[in-house]
């Protein structure tokens, strides 16, 4: 392939993993290829369960079929213009081998997973008929997952968590001793006189958890009085242990949204150090405020302040 040749594909690989990744402020044709995408996420959840009631599927079979179809058609392509443009985000020389460990690593990771499991039951489907169907639905549940390409909440979850892991683990720590010590002492004071739900600890543990977790459904309950006493101790732990990982991955949720607020006010108060936002400083100031996902009320009450601090200072 000839330079200029190879440097029009190159190009044209960067241009379709902006368009499919999260759309950055101004491109236009990102942004109407997330809300395509994101829209069909939601219609396909919608669809797959509304099918679930059996006269509303059996009235609008083919409405359903029809939904599915097309949406797997897009998706498809979707999936494969991710596989194509992934080289784009190489950084080295883009050599055969490079190129195939770019595509292997989209495909093998948690997007590219959810992006082929969101198709996979169709194409199962069609070529293995016999499979259960059931379970193909609950799959193409997972499509719900693609919005995590447009959305960046999961991704600040699980960041928060890991700014804040060591803590978070040893909260989860003493969840798991509590959680194995209760599901043990009530198997042992009540495998012999309870009927039902007690029998072994691997049977115990469904308990313990639930009622660790404080969610207590009621449908398997201690009978004797040793079993009592350890399920009211259980749960007052359990309420302390979870309670705990709550406030960790809360603090940490919160400490980063802090952070975003302090990045964003550096970049504001050394884009005044003239007194004023050119266009050009309001266009970043605008990308990153989305970047943040950070109100605009939010972001022109930083850039009030930053400014009458300045003001004052002078």
């Amino acid at each position: 392939m000839k330079s200029g040749e190879f440097s029009k594909y190159r190009f044209a690989q960067k241009r379709l993993h902006q368009i499919l990744e999260r759309a950055e402020f101004g491109d236009r044709a990102s942004k109407r290829a997330d809300i395509l995408l994101s829209s069909l996420v939601i219609v396909n959840v919608i669809a797959i369960t509304l099918e679930s009631v059996p006269t509303i599927y059996h009235e609008y079979e083919a409405s359903f079929y029809l939904v599915e179809l097309l949406s797997v058609c897009i998706f498809t392509i979707e999936y494969l213009g991710r596989v194509w443009s992934a080289p784009s985000q190489i950084n080295g020389p883009t050599t055969f081998l490079n190129s195939l460990k770019s595509r292997i690593y989209y495909m093998l990771s948690f997007s590219g997973v959810i992006d082929l499991l969101s198709i996979l039951p169709f194409y199962l489907r069609s070529f293995f008929p016999y499979l259960d169907l059931r379970i193909l639905r609950t799959l193409r549940l997972l499509r719900i997952l693609k919005l995590s390409h447009y959305n960046s909440a999961m991704e600040d979850l699980f960041e928060a968590i890991f700014e804040e892991r060591k803590s978070f683990f040893a909260a989860s720590y003493l969840f798991v001793i509590v959680f194995i010590v209760s599901s043990s002492l009530i198997y042992f004071a009540e495998h012999r006189h309870h009927p039902s739900g007690f029998q072994s600890i691997p049977d115990s543990m469904y308990w313990a958890l639930i009622t660790l977790t404080t969610v207590g459904y009621g449908d398997i309950t201690p009978i004797t009085a040793a079993g009592k006493t350890i399920a009211v101790i259980s749960a007052i732990l359990g309420v302390f242990v979870v309670a705990l990982m709550t406030g960790i991955v809360a603090t940490a949720f919160n400490a980063q949204m802090e952070r975003r607020n302090l990045i964003f006010e550096e970049h504001v108060r050394n884009a005044l150090l003239d007194g004023f936002l050119d266009s050009t400083e309001k266009a970043d100031l605008e990308v990153l405020r989305k970047k943040f996902g950070m109100s605009k009320r939010r972001a022109e009450s930083l850039v009030e302040q930053v400014r009458s601090f300045q003001s004052k200072k002078e």
